[in-house]
């Protein structure tokens, strides 16, 4: 079972740029907004010919790239695999259906909460030495109650039934806090949570490898 990280924040939040610190060498980064990293640099950190990034919005394609990832003899080296994001695959799949189906399909939403549930499914069966990072846009939502919660944004109500959140246990909230580009790792009203005992803190800096190295003993 590979180690499954939720990073989820508005667009501008810092979610990407929180992959910064990931060894190319060891990193596998499927592009699934197409828009490519936003440091200095990344270009001749991750490309095709480097064989360690992949651009797509097909869960399709992604799938594929995972089984590969997961399986093949030339990807053994990966220690760390980045979806970015899985909204961007879930926005690409609602267009194609509407596209196919028309916008009155009952169905569409069946088959988005099948193909979100069987990435995140897929990230959990694949080998016990991968850590998979699931990039997710978020939304602060009031319940029937009043309640507001922020959580993982999700395309359809299926989805927010299943809560992406259960299957993780790690997830983080990208924020921008004072000026400064933070991880919320627990608040109240927010699906953000790590394992007891692995922070002494609820924030921490935006950096992906802070996280990862503070949950090496689970």
């Amino acid at each position: 079972m590979a180690r499954v990280l939720g990073v989820m924040g508005e667009s501008g939040s810092g979610k990407t740029t929180a992959m910064r610190n990931l060894p190319p060498s060891e990193t596998f980064y499927m592009d699934c907004d197409k828009k490519g990293m936003n440091w200095k640099g990344w270009r001749k950190q991750y490309s095709v010919e480097n064989k360690n990034y992949f651009s797509s919005d097909k869960f399709s394609t992604v799938l594929q790239m995972m089984d590969k990832i997961d399986t093949g003899e030339n990807f053994k080296h990966i220690k760390y695999m980045v979806i970015d994001t899985l909204n961007g695959m879930m926005v690409a799949n609602e267009m194609e259906i509407l596209k196919k189906r028309g916008a009155d399909s009952r169905s569409m939403w069946n088959d988005l909460a099948q193909n979100g549930w069987e990435v995140v499914n897929k990230a959990l069966a694949m080998r016990p030495d991968l850590t998979v990072i699931i990039l997710c846009h978020c939304e602060t939502v009031s319940d029937d109650n009043g309640i507001v919660k922020t959580r993982i944004k999700t395309n359809g109500r299926k989805l927010e039934k299943l809560v992406l959140e259960s299957k993780m246990t790690t997830v983080v909230w990208a924020v921008r806090k004072e000026g400064k580009y933070r991880f919320i790792l627990s608040a109240d009203n927010c699906t953000a949570k790590v394992p007891m005992g692995a922070f002494e803190e609820d924030e921490c800096d935006n950096d992906i490898m802070i996280v990862i190295k503070a949950l090496e003993d689970y």
